[in-house]
Protein backbone atom coordinates (compact mmCIF):
# COMPACT_ATOMS: atom_id res chain seq x y z
CA UNK A 1 0.00 0.00 0.00
CA UNK A 2 1.48 3.05 -0.93
CA UNK A 3 0.79 6.64 0.79
CA UNK A 4 -0.78 8.07 -2.17
CA UNK A 5 -3.13 5.58 -2.32
CA UNK A 6 -4.64 6.11 1.40
CA UNK A 7 -8.00 7.98 0.88
CA UNK A 8 -7.26 11.16 2.64
CA UNK A 9 -10.44 10.23 5.63
CA UNK A 10 -8.73 7.94 6.61
CA UNK A 11 -4.76 8.90 7.23
CA UNK A 12 -3.81 9.33 10.91
CA UNK A 13 -1.18 11.60 11.57
CA UNK A 14 1.53 8.98 12.25
CA UNK A 15 3.48 7.58 14.22
CA UNK A 16 0.94 7.97 17.14
CA UNK A 17 2.50 8.32 20.01
CA UNK A 18 0.36 7.95 22.99
CA UNK A 19 2.31 9.45 26.02
CA UNK A 20 -0.29 10.09 28.49
CA UNK A 21 -1.77 8.01 30.90
CA UNK A 22 -4.85 8.23 33.19
CA UNK A 23 -4.32 7.81 37.09
CA UNK A 24 -6.08 9.20 40.04
CA UNK A 25 -8.06 11.23 38.27
CA UNK A 26 -5.51 13.20 36.52
CA UNK A 27 -3.85 12.59 32.95
CA UNK A 28 0.38 12.17 33.46
CA UNK A 29 3.10 12.59 30.84
CA UNK A 30 4.94 9.19 30.98
CA UNK A 31 8.98 9.31 31.29
CA UNK A 32 9.80 5.48 30.67
CA UNK A 33 10.40 3.18 27.87
CA UNK A 34 7.33 2.81 25.39
CA UNK A 35 5.81 -0.04 23.00
CA UNK A 36 6.08 0.45 19.41
CA UNK A 37 2.86 -0.41 18.00
CA UNK A 38 2.71 -2.21 14.26
CA UNK A 39 -0.26 -2.30 11.77
CA UNK A 40 -0.87 -4.86 10.01
CA UNK A 41 -0.98 -2.85 6.88
CA UNK A 42 2.32 -2.45 5.40
CA UNK A 43 2.81 1.64 3.62
CA UNK A 44 5.31 1.95 0.67
CA UNK A 45 6.60 5.52 1.37
CA UNK A 46 9.47 7.70 -0.03
CA UNK A 47 11.56 6.42 2.70
CA UNK A 48 11.07 2.54 2.37
CA UNK A 49 8.09 0.76 4.06
CA UNK A 50 6.90 0.67 7.76
CA UNK A 51 3.71 -0.81 9.39
CA UNK A 52 5.67 1.28 12.46
CA UNK A 53 2.24 3.73 13.05
CA UNK A 54 2.64 4.56 17.14
CA UNK A 55 3.94 3.48 20.70
CA UNK A 56 2.43 3.26 24.01
CA UNK A 57 3.80 3.41 27.56
CA UNK A 58 5.74 0.38 28.99
CA UNK A 59 4.58 0.58 32.59
CA UNK A 60 6.65 -0.71 35.25
CA UNK A 61 5.30 -2.50 38.23
CA UNK A 62 5.29 0.81 40.76
CA UNK A 63 2.93 2.21 38.03
CA UNK A 64 0.62 -0.65 37.90
CA UNK A 65 0.48 -0.64 42.23
CA UNK A 66 -0.02 3.33 42.11
CA UNK A 67 -3.25 2.51 39.84
CA UNK A 68 -4.50 -0.34 41.85
CA UNK A 69 -3.90 1.76 45.46
CA UNK A 70 -5.81 4.89 43.17
CA UNK A 71 -8.97 2.50 42.52
CA UNK A 72 -8.64 1.26 46.31
CA UNK A 73 -8.58 4.72 47.60
CA UNK A 74 -11.61 5.70 45.73
CA UNK A 75 -13.79 2.71 46.21
CA UNK A 76 -12.83 3.11 50.33
CA UNK A 77 -14.63 0.24 50.77
CA UNK A 78 -17.99 1.04 49.80
CA UNK A 79 -17.58 5.05 51.41
CA UNK A 80 -15.52 6.48 48.66
CA UNK A 81 -17.70 9.06 46.47
CA UNK A 82 -18.06 6.80 43.91
CA UNK A 83 -20.00 4.15 45.43
CA UNK A 84 -21.70 6.37 47.37
CA UNK A 85 -23.34 7.98 45.02
CA UNK A 86 -27.13 7.65 44.11
CA UNK A 87 -27.65 5.41 40.70
CA UNK A 88 -29.46 8.92 39.26
CA UNK A 89 -25.99 10.15 39.61
CA UNK A 90 -23.78 7.91 38.10
CA UNK A 91 -25.79 7.53 35.10
CA UNK A 92 -25.51 11.44 34.69
CA UNK A 93 -21.65 10.47 34.95
CA UNK A 94 -22.20 7.70 32.39
CA UNK A 95 -24.53 10.24 29.97
CA UNK A 96 -21.50 13.10 30.34
CA UNK A 97 -19.48 10.20 29.33
CA UNK A 98 -21.24 8.62 26.26
CA UNK A 99 -21.26 12.47 25.13
CA UNK A 100 -17.86 12.92 24.82
CA UNK A 101 -16.78 9.32 23.47
CA UNK A 102 -19.10 10.24 20.39
CA UNK A 103 -16.99 13.49 19.35
CA UNK A 104 -14.06 11.05 19.04
CA UNK A 105 -16.01 8.14 16.82
CA UNK A 106 -13.66 9.25 13.42
CA UNK A 107 -10.31 8.70 14.68
CA UNK A 108 -11.37 5.86 17.43
CA UNK A 109 -12.90 4.25 13.91
CA UNK A 110 -9.80 4.91 11.66
CA UNK A 111 -7.20 3.46 14.56
CA UNK A 112 -9.52 0.28 14.65
CA UNK A 113 -8.71 -0.13 11.09
CA UNK A 114 -5.24 0.39 11.20
CA UNK A 115 -4.59 -1.21 14.61
CA UNK A 116 -6.27 -4.44 13.91
CA UNK A 117 -7.28 -4.44 10.44
CA UNK A 118 -11.42 -4.57 10.99
CA UNK A 119 -13.11 -3.12 7.92
CA UNK A 120 -14.69 0.44 8.01
CA UNK A 121 -18.03 -0.97 7.99
CA UNK A 122 -17.17 -3.40 11.33
CA UNK A 123 -15.35 -0.50 13.24
CA UNK A 124 -18.28 1.88 12.65
CA UNK A 125 -20.31 -0.76 13.82
CA UNK A 126 -18.17 -1.61 16.77
CA UNK A 127 -17.92 2.11 18.34
CA UNK A 128 -21.75 2.54 17.22
CA UNK A 129 -22.62 -0.82 18.95
CA UNK A 130 -20.61 0.38 21.97
CA UNK A 131 -22.33 3.47 22.48
CA UNK A 132 -26.00 1.74 22.35
CA UNK A 133 -24.78 -0.53 24.90
CA UNK A 134 -23.83 1.99 27.69
CA UNK A 135 -27.11 3.76 26.60
CA UNK A 136 -28.85 0.24 27.13
CA UNK A 137 -27.49 -0.36 29.79
CA UNK A 138 -28.52 3.02 31.30
CA UNK A 139 -32.05 1.94 30.80
CA UNK A 140 -31.47 -1.40 32.60
CA UNK A 141 -30.00 0.04 35.44
CA UNK A 142 -33.56 2.54 35.84
CA UNK A 143 -35.41 -0.76 35.65
CA UNK A 144 -33.26 -2.30 38.10
CA UNK A 145 -33.70 0.34 40.26
CA UNK A 146 -37.37 0.80 39.75
CA UNK A 147 -38.54 -3.03 40.23
CA UNK A 148 -35.91 -2.65 43.88
CA UNK A 149 -37.42 0.59 45.02
CA UNK A 150 -40.07 -0.92 47.14
CA UNK A 151 -40.34 -2.22 50.53
CA UNK A 152 -41.01 -5.72 51.47
CA UNK A 153 -42.82 -7.32 54.15
CA UNK A 154 -42.65 -10.89 54.79
CA UNK A 155 -43.12 -13.01 58.30
CA UNK A 156 -42.88 -9.76 60.16
CA UNK A 157 -39.91 -8.47 58.54
CA UNK A 158 -39.86 -5.09 56.95
CA UNK A 159 -36.60 -5.35 53.99
CA UNK A 160 -35.48 -3.06 50.96
CA UNK A 161 -33.27 -5.60 48.46
CA UNK A 162 -31.04 -3.73 46.03
CA UNK A 163 -27.61 -4.21 44.20
CA UNK A 164 -24.20 -3.24 45.73
CA UNK A 165 -20.97 -3.16 44.27
CA UNK A 166 -18.44 -5.51 44.83
CA UNK A 167 -14.89 -3.34 44.94
CA UNK A 168 -12.41 -2.65 42.80
CA UNK A 169 -12.44 -4.44 39.72
CA UNK A 170 -9.45 -5.41 36.36
CA UNK A 171 -11.05 -5.38 33.56
CA UNK A 172 -9.05 -6.68 30.40
CA UNK A 173 -10.53 -7.01 27.06
CA UNK A 174 -9.60 -9.04 23.32
CA UNK A 175 -7.87 -7.55 20.54
CA UNK A 176 -10.88 -8.49 18.46
CA UNK A 177 -13.15 -6.18 19.94
CA UNK A 178 -10.92 -3.80 21.80
CA UNK A 179 -13.70 -1.05 22.36
CA UNK A 180 -16.93 -3.26 22.71
CA UNK A 181 -16.58 -6.29 24.13
CA UNK A 182 -13.93 -4.28 26.72
CA UNK A 183 -16.69 -2.05 27.35
CA UNK A 184 -19.76 -5.19 28.18
CA UNK A 185 -16.84 -5.68 31.07
CA UNK A 186 -15.90 -2.03 32.28
CA UNK A 187 -19.52 0.16 31.77
CA UNK A 188 -21.65 -2.10 33.88
CA UNK A 189 -18.85 -2.49 36.27
CA UNK A 190 -18.50 0.78 36.34
CA UNK A 191 -22.29 2.03 36.75
CA UNK A 192 -22.94 -0.61 39.73
CA UNK A 193 -20.50 1.32 41.67
CA UNK A 194 -17.59 -0.60 41.26
CA UNK A 195 -13.90 1.25 40.54
CA UNK A 196 -11.66 -0.26 37.77
CA UNK A 197 -8.17 -0.60 37.01
CA UNK A 198 -8.48 -1.09 33.32
CA UNK A 199 -5.33 -2.76 30.79
CA UNK A 200 -6.06 -2.48 26.98
CA UNK A 201 -5.45 -5.39 25.02
CA UNK A 202 -1.99 -5.50 23.43
CA UNK A 203 -3.74 -5.51 20.10
CA UNK A 204 -5.48 -2.07 19.77
CA UNK A 205 -4.29 0.17 22.42
CA UNK A 206 -3.80 3.34 20.30
CA UNK A 207 -7.87 3.63 19.78
CA UNK A 208 -8.20 3.94 23.44
CA UNK A 209 -5.93 7.21 23.83
CA UNK A 210 -8.42 9.70 22.01
CA UNK A 211 -10.89 8.57 25.10
CA UNK A 212 -8.76 9.17 28.21
CA UNK A 213 -9.73 13.03 28.63
CA UNK A 214 -13.40 11.54 28.36
CA UNK A 215 -12.75 9.10 31.45
CA UNK A 216 -11.20 12.07 33.18
CA UNK A 217 -13.91 14.49 32.83
CA UNK A 218 -16.94 12.13 33.50
CA UNK A 219 -15.85 9.97 36.67
CA UNK A 220 -14.29 11.27 40.56
CA UNK A 221 -10.86 11.05 40.82
CA UNK A 222 -9.34 7.38 41.17
CA UNK A 223 -12.61 5.65 39.73
CA UNK A 224 -10.87 4.52 36.60
CA UNK A 225 -7.27 3.63 36.22
CA UNK A 226 -5.62 2.62 32.79
CA UNK A 227 -2.56 0.41 32.99
CA UNK A 228 -0.18 -0.56 29.94
CA UNK A 229 2.41 -2.94 29.26
CA UNK A 230 3.34 -6.26 29.86
CA UNK A 231 0.84 -8.20 31.76
CA UNK A 232 3.65 -9.75 33.91
CA UNK A 233 5.24 -6.94 34.59
CA UNK A 234 1.82 -4.38 35.68
CA UNK A 235 -1.03 -6.85 36.30
CA UNK A 236 0.83 -9.38 37.84
CA UNK A 237 1.34 -7.39 40.92
CA UNK A 238 -1.99 -6.08 40.92
CA UNK A 239 -3.40 -9.58 40.75
CA UNK A 240 -0.53 -10.76 43.66
CA UNK A 241 -1.65 -7.83 46.11
CA UNK A 242 -5.16 -9.48 46.58
CA UNK A 243 -7.20 -6.60 46.26
CA UNK A 244 -8.75 -6.97 43.26
CA UNK A 245 -12.28 -8.38 44.18
CA UNK A 246 -13.65 -9.06 40.15
CA UNK A 247 -11.60 -10.24 37.43
CA UNK A 248 -13.41 -9.30 34.43
CA UNK A 249 -11.32 -10.98 31.38
CA UNK A 250 -11.79 -11.90 28.17
CA UNK A 251 -9.00 -14.01 26.37
CA UNK A 252 -7.83 -17.58 26.69
CA UNK A 253 -8.26 -20.13 29.60
CA UNK A 254 -4.27 -20.36 29.79
CA UNK A 255 -4.22 -16.37 30.70
CA UNK A 256 -7.35 -16.82 32.78
CA UNK A 257 -6.41 -19.78 34.77
CA UNK A 258 -2.52 -17.63 35.57
CA UNK A 259 -4.47 -14.95 36.88
CA UNK A 260 -6.88 -16.39 38.90
CA UNK A 261 -3.73 -18.34 40.42
CA UNK A 262 -1.72 -15.29 41.24
CA UNK A 263 -4.70 -14.23 43.65
CA UNK A 264 -3.65 -14.96 47.55
CA UNK A 265 -7.39 -15.00 48.49
CA UNK A 266 -9.47 -17.42 45.89
CA UNK A 267 -12.90 -16.69 47.91
CA UNK A 268 -12.64 -12.77 47.62
CA UNK A 269 -12.08 -13.25 43.75
CA UNK A 270 -14.89 -13.30 41.65
CA UNK A 271 -14.34 -14.03 37.77
CA UNK A 272 -15.82 -13.05 34.80
CA UNK A 273 -14.83 -14.70 32.31
CA UNK A 274 -15.17 -14.76 28.34
CA UNK A 275 -13.22 -17.44 27.07
CA UNK A 276 -12.65 -19.88 24.04
CA UNK A 277 -14.98 -22.13 21.87
CA UNK A 278 -14.97 -24.00 19.03
CA UNK A 279 -18.79 -23.19 17.70
CA UNK A 280 -19.91 -26.05 15.35
CA UNK A 281 -22.28 -25.79 12.62
CA UNK A 282 -24.70 -28.83 11.57
CA UNK A 283 -26.08 -28.87 8.60
CA UNK A 284 -29.02 -31.41 7.77
CA UNK A 285 -29.77 -33.06 4.32
CA UNK A 286 -32.93 -30.74 4.00
CA UNK A 287 -30.82 -27.61 4.80
CA UNK A 288 -31.78 -24.68 2.43
CA UNK A 289 -28.57 -24.74 0.70
CA UNK A 290 -28.11 -20.39 -0.20
CA UNK A 291 -28.96 -19.85 3.09
CA UNK A 292 -27.19 -22.34 4.98
CA UNK A 293 -23.65 -21.44 2.53
CA UNK A 294 -24.43 -17.50 2.81
CA UNK A 295 -24.74 -18.26 6.88
CA UNK A 296 -21.72 -20.29 6.91
CA UNK A 297 -19.48 -18.08 4.86
CA UNK A 298 -20.24 -14.99 6.92
CA UNK A 299 -19.97 -17.31 10.85
CA UNK A 300 -16.63 -18.42 9.66
CA UNK A 301 -15.04 -15.81 7.99
CA UNK A 302 -16.67 -12.66 9.37
CA UNK A 303 -13.14 -10.60 10.46
CA UNK A 304 -11.54 -13.44 9.24
CA UNK A 305 -12.90 -15.92 11.11
CA UNK A 306 -11.38 -13.57 14.79
CA UNK A 307 -14.01 -13.80 17.07
CA UNK A 308 -15.28 -16.56 19.73
CA UNK A 309 -18.58 -16.35 17.97
CA UNK A 310 -17.52 -17.57 14.58
CA UNK A 311 -18.43 -21.16 13.32
CA UNK A 312 -15.24 -23.16 14.04
CA UNK A 313 -15.74 -26.48 12.55
CA UNK A 314 -18.97 -27.53 10.21
CA UNK A 315 -20.89 -31.12 9.78
CA UNK A 316 -22.49 -31.57 7.00
CA UNK A 317 -25.02 -34.47 5.91
CA UNK A 318 -23.36 -36.95 3.40
CA UNK A 319 -26.49 -36.65 1.22
CA UNK A 320 -26.12 -33.11 0.14
CA UNK A 321 -21.99 -32.97 1.42
CA UNK A 322 -20.78 -32.36 -2.44
CA UNK A 323 -23.28 -30.10 -3.61
CA UNK A 324 -22.45 -27.68 -0.28
CA UNK A 325 -18.67 -28.37 -0.43
CA UNK A 326 -18.68 -27.32 -4.14
CA UNK A 327 -21.05 -23.75 -3.96
CA UNK A 328 -19.35 -23.61 -0.42
CA UNK A 329 -15.48 -23.39 -1.80
CA UNK A 330 -16.45 -21.09 -4.80
CA UNK A 331 -18.20 -18.50 -2.58
CA UNK A 332 -15.12 -18.65 -0.64
CA UNK A 333 -12.76 -18.31 -3.72
CA UNK A 334 -15.20 -15.18 -4.52
CA UNK A 335 -14.43 -13.00 -1.15
CA UNK A 336 -12.06 -9.45 -1.54
CA UNK A 337 -9.21 -9.68 0.47
CA UNK A 338 -8.03 -5.94 0.26
CA UNK A 339 -7.56 -2.66 2.79
CA UNK A 340 -9.97 -1.89 5.59
CA UNK A 341 -11.78 0.61 3.56
CA UNK A 342 -11.85 -0.81 0.15
CA UNK A 343 -15.28 -0.85 -1.33
CA UNK A 344 -17.15 -4.86 -0.54
CA UNK A 345 -14.15 -5.52 1.07
CA UNK A 346 -14.38 -9.25 3.17
CA UNK A 347 -11.03 -10.11 4.34
CA UNK A 348 -7.99 -7.82 5.51
CA UNK A 349 -4.32 -8.05 6.85
CA UNK A 350 -4.21 -10.12 10.46
CA UNK A 351 -3.54 -8.19 13.50
CA UNK A 352 -1.15 -10.93 14.88
CA UNK A 353 2.55 -10.99 13.45
CA UNK A 354 3.02 -14.42 13.64
CA UNK A 355 -0.43 -15.11 12.88
CA UNK A 356 -0.01 -16.66 8.90
CA UNK A 357 2.99 -18.39 10.45
CA UNK A 358 1.00 -20.24 12.94
CA UNK A 359 -2.34 -20.90 10.44
CA UNK A 360 -0.07 -22.31 8.03
CA UNK A 361 1.41 -24.68 10.67
CA UNK A 362 -2.25 -25.60 11.32
CA UNK A 363 -2.77 -26.45 7.70
CA UNK A 364 0.20 -28.51 7.21
CA UNK A 365 -0.51 -30.71 10.36
CA UNK A 366 -4.04 -31.03 9.09
CA UNK A 367 -2.49 -31.98 5.61
CA UNK A 368 -0.32 -34.05 6.96
CA UNK A 369 -2.64 -36.47 8.85
CA UNK A 370 -4.88 -36.84 5.74
CA UNK A 371 -6.55 -33.48 5.37
CA UNK A 372 -7.18 -32.07 1.37
CA UNK A 373 -6.96 -27.85 0.54
CA UNK A 374 -10.22 -27.60 -1.51
CA UNK A 375 -10.22 -24.26 -2.55
CA UNK A 376 -7.49 -22.84 -5.07
CA UNK A 377 -7.04 -20.07 -3.82
CA UNK A 378 -6.73 -21.68 0.16
CA UNK A 379 -3.62 -20.59 1.83
CA UNK A 380 -2.31 -17.93 0.08
CA UNK A 381 0.14 -15.58 2.03
CA UNK A 382 1.30 -11.98 1.81
CA UNK A 383 2.68 -10.48 4.52
CA UNK A 384 0.52 -10.27 7.00
CA UNK A 385 -2.39 -11.37 4.54
CA UNK A 386 -3.70 -15.05 4.84
CA UNK A 387 -6.59 -16.33 2.21
CA UNK A 388 -9.33 -18.58 3.89
CA UNK A 389 -8.36 -22.65 3.84
CA UNK A 390 -11.13 -24.84 3.21
CA UNK A 391 -10.21 -28.47 4.47
CA UNK A 392 -11.87 -31.52 3.84
CA UNK A 393 -11.19 -35.17 5.17
CA UNK A 394 -10.82 -33.37 8.73
CA UNK A 395 -10.29 -36.30 11.60
CA UNK A 396 -9.32 -36.40 15.34
CA UNK A 397 -5.86 -36.36 14.77
CA UNK A 398 -5.73 -33.10 13.28
CA UNK A 399 -5.27 -29.92 15.70
CA UNK A 400 -7.76 -27.91 13.90
CA UNK A 401 -10.47 -30.75 14.70
CA UNK A 402 -9.59 -30.08 18.27
CA UNK A 403 -8.52 -26.28 18.86
CA UNK A 404 -9.75 -23.35 18.15
CA UNK A 405 -8.00 -21.59 15.10
CA UNK A 406 -9.48 -18.00 15.68
CA UNK A 407 -8.68 -16.85 12.30
CA UNK A 408 -9.79 -17.67 8.38
CA UNK A 409 -9.59 -21.92 8.61
CA UNK A 410 -12.85 -23.71 8.13
CA UNK A 411 -12.92 -27.81 8.40
CA UNK A 412 -15.85 -29.64 7.04
CA UNK A 413 -16.77 -33.17 8.34
CA UNK A 414 -19.08 -35.11 6.63
CA UNK A 415 -21.29 -36.86 8.83
CA UNK A 416 -24.40 -40.10 8.06
CA UNK A 417 -25.52 -40.03 12.06
CA UNK A 418 -26.63 -37.19 13.72
CA UNK A 419 -24.63 -38.47 16.36
CA UNK A 420 -21.25 -37.91 15.39
CA UNK A 421 -21.71 -33.92 15.27
CA UNK A 422 -23.51 -33.99 18.66
CA UNK A 423 -20.33 -36.68 20.36
CA UNK A 424 -17.63 -34.11 18.99
CA UNK A 425 -19.96 -31.90 21.19
CA UNK A 426 -20.23 -33.36 24.33
CA UNK A 427 -16.58 -34.87 24.17
CA UNK A 428 -15.31 -30.92 23.52
CA UNK A 429 -13.78 -28.52 26.28
CA UNK A 430 -15.62 -26.05 25.15
CA UNK A 431 -19.72 -25.10 25.02
CA UNK A 432 -20.81 -21.46 23.86
CA UNK A 433 -22.51 -21.91 20.80
CA UNK A 434 -23.74 -24.57 18.02
CA UNK A 435 -25.54 -23.37 15.05
CA UNK A 436 -28.06 -26.33 13.04
CA UNK A 437 -29.54 -25.77 9.41
CA UNK A 438 -32.73 -27.54 7.95
CA UNK A 439 -36.35 -27.60 8.10
CA UNK A 440 -38.06 -30.94 9.52
CA UNK A 441 -39.13 -29.65 12.89
CA UNK A 442 -38.98 -33.14 14.56
CA UNK A 443 -35.30 -33.51 13.90
CA UNK A 444 -34.40 -29.81 15.03
CA UNK A 445 -36.16 -30.39 18.23
CA UNK A 446 -34.60 -33.75 18.94
CA UNK A 447 -31.22 -31.75 18.40
CA UNK A 448 -32.30 -28.23 20.24
CA UNK A 449 -33.29 -30.70 23.14
CA UNK A 450 -29.48 -32.32 23.25
CA UNK A 451 -27.78 -29.24 22.71
CA UNK A 452 -28.97 -26.43 24.92
CA UNK A 453 -27.75 -29.37 27.79
CA UNK A 454 -24.27 -28.38 25.96
CA UNK A 455 -23.66 -24.96 25.04
CA UNK A 456 -25.87 -22.00 26.20
CA UNK A 457 -27.12 -21.10 22.67
CA UNK A 458 -28.38 -23.05 19.64
CA UNK A 459 -29.05 -20.88 16.44
CA UNK A 460 -31.34 -22.38 13.64
CA UNK A 461 -30.68 -21.70 10.39
CA UNK A 462 -28.28 -18.84 10.66
CA UNK A 463 -24.50 -18.11 12.00
CA UNK A 464 -23.99 -18.01 16.16
CA UNK A 465 -23.57 -14.08 17.72
CA UNK A 466 -23.02 -12.75 20.53
CA UNK A 467 -26.27 -9.78 19.91
CA UNK A 468 -28.69 -7.99 20.54
CA UNK A 469 -27.30 -7.54 23.49
CA UNK A 470 -29.75 -7.76 25.85
CA UNK A 471 -29.70 -11.28 24.96
CA UNK A 472 -27.49 -13.50 27.87
CA UNK A 473 -24.14 -14.14 26.72
CA UNK A 474 -22.40 -17.13 28.42
CA UNK A 475 -21.06 -20.53 27.68
CA UNK A 476 -19.92 -23.47 29.53
CA UNK A 477 -17.37 -25.86 30.28
CA UNK A 478 -14.19 -24.13 29.49
CA UNK A 479 -16.00 -21.13 27.48
CA UNK A 480 -17.17 -18.79 30.21
CA UNK A 481 -17.62 -18.00 33.57
CA UNK A 482 -20.23 -15.39 34.41
CA UNK A 483 -22.84 -13.77 31.96
CA UNK A 484 -22.64 -11.08 30.11
CA UNK A 485 -25.93 -9.13 28.73
CA UNK A 486 -26.79 -5.44 29.37
CA UNK A 487 -28.92 -6.49 32.53
CA UNK A 488 -27.14 -9.92 33.56
CA UNK A 489 -23.98 -7.90 33.00
CA UNK A 490 -25.60 -5.08 36.19
CA UNK A 491 -25.90 -8.23 38.44
CA UNK A 492 -22.81 -9.87 37.80
CA UNK A 493 -20.68 -7.24 38.94
CA UNK A 494 -23.15 -6.65 41.71
CA UNK A 495 -24.43 -8.39 44.91
CA UNK A 496 -27.88 -8.44 46.46
CA UNK A 497 -28.12 -6.08 49.56
CA UNK A 498 -30.98 -5.84 51.87
CA UNK A 499 -31.67 -3.60 55.16
CA UNK A 500 -34.41 -5.35 57.28
CA UNK A 501 -35.91 -4.37 60.46
CA UNK A 502 -38.57 -6.14 62.34
CA UNK A 503 -42.08 -5.14 62.14
CA UNK A 504 -42.69 -2.64 64.80
CA UNK A 505 -43.95 0.87 65.54
CA UNK A 506 -40.85 2.59 66.24
CA UNK A 507 -38.93 0.92 63.52
CA UNK A 508 -42.02 1.94 61.14
CA UNK A 509 -41.62 5.59 62.23
CA UNK A 510 -37.94 5.22 61.92
CA UNK A 511 -38.07 3.73 58.21
CA UNK A 512 -40.62 6.44 57.68
CA UNK A 513 -38.35 9.13 58.72
CA UNK A 514 -35.36 7.97 56.27
CA UNK A 515 -37.61 7.64 53.07
CA UNK A 516 -39.34 11.07 53.43
CA UNK A 517 -35.95 12.77 54.50
CA UNK A 518 -33.95 11.33 51.55
CA UNK A 519 -30.91 10.64 54.17
CA UNK A 520 -29.82 7.24 52.84
CA UNK A 521 -28.80 6.21 49.36
CA UNK A 522 -29.67 2.74 49.40
CA UNK A 523 -32.90 3.08 51.43
CA UNK A 524 -35.19 4.79 48.93
CA UNK A 525 -38.40 4.33 47.10
CA UNK A 526 -37.88 7.46 44.68
CA UNK A 527 -37.30 5.88 41.39
CA UNK A 528 -35.58 7.28 38.19
CA UNK A 529 -38.38 8.11 35.06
Amino acid sequence: MKTKDIPKDYIVDFPYKQSKYLLDGAMHDWKGDFENVYSPIHIQSEKGQSNLIGSYPLMNKETALAALESAVKAYSNGKGEWPAMTIEQRIDCLKKFVALMKEQRKVVVNLLMWEIGKTLKDSCKEFDRTVDYINDTIEALKDLDREASRISIKQGIIAQIKRAPLGVVLCMGPFNYPLNETFTTLIPALIMGNTVVFKPPKLGVLLLSPLLKAFKDAFPKGVINIVYGDGQEVIEPIMTSGKINVLAFIGSCKVADILKKQHPYPHLLKSVLGLEAKNPGIVLSDAEMDNAIKECITGTLSYNGQRCTALKILFVHENIYDDFLENFVKEVDKLKLGMPWADNVSLTPLPEKDKPLWLNEMVEDAVKNGAVICNKNGGIVNETSFFPVVLTNVNDKMRIYHEEQFGPIIPVIKFKNINEPLDYIVKSNFGQQASVFGKDYKMLSQITDALVNQVCRVNINSQCQRGPDIFPFTGRKDSAEGTLSVSDALKVFSIRTMVALKETDINKKILKEILDAKSSNFLRTDYIL
